[in-house]
């Protein structure tokens, strides 16, 4: 008789137990609170308040409470499947994923790079994460059919951006957060930061195409299968580029290109462009406007074209329910008061410490943090207040603090599966968590021990 192999769980099954996990620590870790002016929790202030334990109540209505706090990403994410679906109805993207290898012609693994250079440069400069969602049923197909497999369309996406966030330079919904409640400009620290992206993005590039350029050798080395997951696109199949479909993929590019301007704050990166502060209401609206206008140019009729839509936003749906679940994990700390108890175990481990010990306990208080709070500007707003007047005791600058701040929320954001970015990728590429992990962790020792050595430079140099 064959033993039973173990199969990792789904991504659905693996937060609904870290939500389990999280209700019953708060029957254990005491419930406490910090005074805040604000919104915003003053150093020294911790004091003990009355126990809420979360019961099985508490865990079942866990998710819909996250759906509720993640709403907008949720719907943005719909609307993203409802345009990617009158998209695909039209054929122009089979059509110019078949003409792009063409012209390739085995020069693919150039995408590699170039790619991930895009990506990590939005991950630095505005933080692009969420927004990366958009882009992982567009380019996994195209790395399929270059004979690759899904985890590398993964990596090129959020490895590429996930680099770019570990070293936030002028990041202003991490960095630009965090430097102003450490007291700090966001030009503080940014030349530690430029040279951190620099070698992080080298090193994500690096990485990922070696894996590749061991998998189109090899596809059995490949850690899910070449070709696995539901999207796929032959290289031999050859769908005809007509006019029609290259003014659908025109179109296509421009209202990417417009979500990319729409969300990048030029006036807090002091540049003078007029930024549009759009975020996903207003994404939501452009994803459904381009959907409308491609499919009426493809000449669909009403009826098919709404109901291109809706199947398009169900194609997606099981990402959205992870967004909310994952959402519900926070929602529990808060509700059973340990979240501001877990900061104040930080406060004290880090009391009386020096320069490299005090940056480098940072940092690693900063890892778990993230795992719980996977918000970088939730996570700013809740601690960099706590941790920077501390820094102040120990001789480090504030920038330095949230460096680590910023790099310890990048590097765990990448391979936890409380990141909703992380989870919906995978169920995007039909790529199970556990062979996520299997491939990342690697790179991910590689990131963690950079960043110490950056952060222990950073405290030599004052």
């Amino acid at each position: 008789m064959k033993k039973a192999k173990f199969r990792m769980p789904t991504a659905y099954t693996i937060l609904f137990l870290l939500i389990i996990l999280v209700a019953l620590s708060t029957w254990f870790i005491p419930s406490g609170s910090y005074d805040y002016v604000d919104g915003v929790p003053v150093a020294g202030t911790y004091h003990a308040t009355q126990a809420n334990p979360q019961g099985i109540g508490d865990i079942l209505k866990a998710a819909f409470s996250g759906f509720y706090d993640a709403v907008d990403v949720c719907v943005f994410i719909l609307m993203v499947g409802g345009f990617l679906g009158v998209v695909m109805k039209t054929g122009a993207i089979d059509a110019g994923v078949s003409n792009v290898i063409a012209l390739l012609g085995g020069r693919e693994k150039w995408l590699i790079p170039i790619l991930m250079l895009f990506f990590g440069l939005g991950g630095t400069t505005y933080g692009m994460w969420e927004e990366t969602m958009a882009f992982y049923p567009l380019l996994i197909p195209v790395f399929l059919a270059a004979g690759y497999d899904a985890v590398v369309g993964i990596s090129v996406i959020l490895l590429g951006a996930g680099a770019g966030v570990i070293a936030s330079t002028v990041n202003p919904f991490a960095t630009g957060i965090a430097a102003g409640f450490a007291g700090v400009s966001l030009g503080d620290g940014i030349l530690l930061r430029l040279l951190q992206w620099i070698v992080f993005e080298a090193a994500a590039i690096w990485f990922v195409m070696a894996y590749a350029a061991r998998v189109k050798r090899d596809p059995a080395t490949s850690v899910v299968g070449v070709g696995a997951g539901k999207l796929h696109v032959s290289a031999a199949e050859t769908t005809p580029l007509t006019p029609r479909r290259k003014v659908i993929l025109v179109i296509f590019v421009l209202v990417f290109a417009v979500m990319t301007y729409g969300v990048i704050p030029f006036a807090d990166m002091g540049l003078p462009l007029p930024s549009l502060g759009w975020w996903f209401p207003e994404l939501s609206a452009l994803f459904v406007v381009g959907g409308v206008v491609i499919g009426l140019l493809d000449r669909m009729k009403e009826e098919e074209l709404v109901e291109t839509f809706v199947a398009g936003c169900a194609d997606l749906l099981g990402v959205a329910f992870i967004i909310g679940i994952s959402r519900g994990i926070t929602v529990l700390m808060n509700d059973g008061g340990i979240t501001d108890t877990i900061l104040h175990w930080g406060e004290d481990a880090l009391a009386g410490a020096g320069p490299i010990r005090f940056v480098l306990l940072v940092f690693l208080i900063y890892l778990p943090l993230t795992i719980l709070i996977p918000s970088s500007s939730g996570l700013a707003t809740l601690s960099v207040p706590i941790m920077a007047p501390l820094g102040q005791f120990a001789g480090v600058s504030g920038a330095l603090v949230v460096t680590a701040f910023q790099s310890a929320c990048g590097l765990v954001n990448i391979i936890t599966p409380t990141a909703a970015v992380v989870m919906g990728a995978l169920a995007l590429g039909h790529v199970p968590y556990d062979r996520w992990v299997k491939y990342v962790w690697k790179l991910i020792v590689y990131f963690l021990l950079l960043t110490m050595a950056f952060l222990i430079v950073g405290a030599l140099l004052g």
